[in-house]
């Protein structure tokens, strides 16, 4: 997934479309000298919907749409008919995108799973004809409803990763590696910080045919939660994952420190984050013998933890069996 690809935050001005006023007509045949009225009702405007796609991973394709305006409905006619209603616009979004009123930053709706469907911004009800206001007292109401206006507004779409398992840790921690080793995601991996511009997705398989979705978050650095580094540009991406996977290096000069500085940034972020089912990998382990690992655990803190080695392979099967019970005992 190329960077320049990768849209994760969009602002967009939705409109949804008037309701159609109701129309006043009476009916005029020949044979009926004083008919009655028949004025029908206006059409609803079109709705401004959203839908889940689990084939779309970015907001790319709202980048450049920055106004959606659906259609009006229109007036109502003689002999009773309805107007056409105005026609909705469905716009798809990934799996885990959160659409947020742009003035107040308040939580409009979620969209969650694949085929979900949800209304952004109703259209306006069509006015009712004066068919609906005729009483035995005024057998010719020579009035209607005018439709009602559509809704409309500056909105902010941003996606969350749903991922089971979100990698948390320093930039060249070896998330990267470990995502390329353990599923077909292709991230970029070099030797230098901030290698991942832009989160990764990768199916990860397990036993029995059974898997879970890995995300490889860019690294935090101390001070992300304020905007260092890449800052809490995709810290949000962490809240929907399962289980959080810190990795810190072998070669850390303080492993039981970096571990603290990356939770201290969660909480700072998010308390809530916390509350997730956290593990330990410890990563570049091809570099300890025995003896130092023994060491290394009397240091480490008290959460589950593995010894691995994306390079060489070693301990992928034992990481892989601590995530996927972590996973279980979620449900």
């Amino acid at each position: 997934m190329a960077s320049s690809n990768f849209i994760d935050h969009v602002k967009v001005f939705c409109r949804s479309g008037n309701g159609g006023a109701g129309s006043v007509h009476f009916r005029r045949e020949k044979f009926v000298p004083k008919g009655g009225p028949d004025g029908g009702d206006g059409g609803r405007g079109g709705h401004i919907i959203l839908k889940g796609n689990k084939n779309l991973w970015t907001l790319l394709h709202l980048k450049y749409r920055k106004h959606i305006h659906a259609s009006n409905g229109t007036a109502g006619m003689g002999a009773g008919k309805t107007g056409a209603q105005g026609e909705d616009i469905t716009l798809e979004v990934p799996l885990g995108t959160v659409v947020k009123d742009s003035e107040t930053d308040k939580v409009l709706l979620e969209i969650t799973e694949e085929g979900e469907e949800k209304t952004l911004f109703p259209g306006g009800k069509g006015g009712l004809g004066n068919v609906h206001f005729k009483t035995p007292t005024n057998q010719a109401p020579r009035y209607a409803q005018p439709g009602t206006p559509g809704q409309e507004g500056w909105v902010t779409m941003e996606l969350k990763l749903l991922a089971d398992v979100g990698l948390v840790g320093f930039p060249n921690a070896g998330k990267s590696t470990l995502l390329s080793v353990v599923s077909a995601a292709r991230p970029k991996i070099a030797d230098y910080a901030f290698t991942t511009l832009v989160p990764n997705l990768g199916v990860v398989s397990y036993r029995n045919d059974r898997s879970f979705v890995m995300a490889d978050i860019p690294g935090i650095i101390e001070g992300a939660a304020e905007g260092k580094g890449l800052g809490t540009r995709f810290l949000r991406h962490i809240e929907r994952n399962s289980v959080l996977l810190f990795m810190i290096p072998a070669d850390s000069m303080d492993i039981q420190k970096d571990y603290q500085v990356l939770v201290n940034e969660l909480k700072k972020y998010n308390p809530e984050l916390l509350d997730k089912n956290r593990l330990l990998a410890i990563t570049k382990s091809d570099l300890l013998d025995e003896e130092l690992k023994e060491e290394i655990s009397k240091e480490l803190p008290d959460l589950p933890y593995v010894f691995i080695s994306s390079i060489v392979q070693q301990g992928l099967q034992e990481l892989k069996d601590l995530i996927w019970k972590s996973l279980t005992e979620e449900e």
